[in-house]
């Protein structure tokens, strides 16, 4: 049994020390998660509870005159809409801590774009990081890849223009993956029973690169100094990675939150690392 407690006591502001560079920031939030997955791994007992405090005027308690609490996120993250991947329990974060805007497969439509541009223009004080977080077993990644691998299905959503914006933009990291297997592999890595299973896993990581890198591209000129990093959560280990080794050979360098590409070829080589490691290899069967 594990217990995760937020805690507010509303005779005593909590004094909250707001990081002031983007890799403090990075820092907090890969504790935080490390925290989260130790407190709820059943093979370790040392922390099995976790109390996380925060001022109560940010929860809004005991403003007077009309007034609220001011935003104050020291990250924004743009996450995947999945119910399974809770972003504030993940990084053991509070009210007020982050600017959360989540959409299926993590994609960057207009409309989180203009969130992220809100965030980053509006919290200039607190505001140093921005994350995109995508998560294992993607559904709309996982859809992706099947259109990839099956084109006439695509037909099924040509019309629904809602739907079909989103698996657009992920299958630019899908055809990405599946080149990069290719060139790993040969050819007839297609024919492998695990193909499907492990184009998925390299596909849902450089997603989330692939994101990160165009939101680089999209504050660098204005917002130089604001940092921008991905990271993969495993929905059974619970920890954020860059998924290259099978979840019970994880080793250090692996967990947290990386920099994305900074151009095609750093792309081009993340994908190479991803499709070579010991997981898709895993997986391929």
């Amino acid at each position: 049994m594990f217990e995760l407690v937020y805690r507010f006591d509303p005779a005593k502001a909590e004094s909250y020390s707001m990081p002031q560079t983007p890799e403090e920031a990075c820092r907090l939030l890969v504790e935080g998660n490390r925290d989260f997955a130790e407190m709820t791994d059943t093979r370790h007992t040392a922390k099995n509870s976790r109390i996380i405090a925060f001022d109560p005027r940010a929860f809004g308690w005991g403003v007077g005159n009309g007034d609220v609490a001011g935003q104050a996120p020291f990250a924004a993250v743009l996450g995947c809409a999945d119910a399974r991947v809770p972003i504030e329990t993940v990084f053991s974060r509070g009210c007020n801590e982050l600017f959360v805007v989540r959409v299926a497969g993590n994609v960057l439509g207009q409309e989180c774009v203009g969130s992220l541009r809100y965030a980053v223009a509006h919290f200039p004080t607190t505001l140093k990081l921005v994350v995109v977080l995508s998560h294992a077993q993607c559904g709309a990644v996982t859809e992706a890849v099947r259109l990839y691998l099956e084109p006439r299905r695509y037909l099924e959503i040509a019309t629904d223009y809602a739907v079909r914006s989103i698996e657009d933009q992920i299958l630019v990291a899908v055809r990405v993956a599946a080149m990069s297997m290719e060139m790993v592999f040969g050819l007839e890595v297609i024919r492998e029973p695990g193909y499907q299973a492990a184009l998925l896993e390299a596909a849902i990581t450089l997603n989330a690169a692939w994101s990160a890198y165009c939101l680089c591209q999209e504050f660098r000129a204005h917002f130089p100094d604001l940092g921008v990093v991905f990271g993969n959560y495993d929905l059974v280990s619970r920890r954020v990675r860059l998924p290259l080794s099978p979840r019970d050979e994880i080793i250090d360098e692996e967990q947290g939150l990386f920099a994305p590409p900074e151009n095609a070829e750093q792309f081009r080589q993340l994908a190479h690392r991803i499709c070579s490691g010991r997981l898709v290899q895993s997986l391929l069967g």
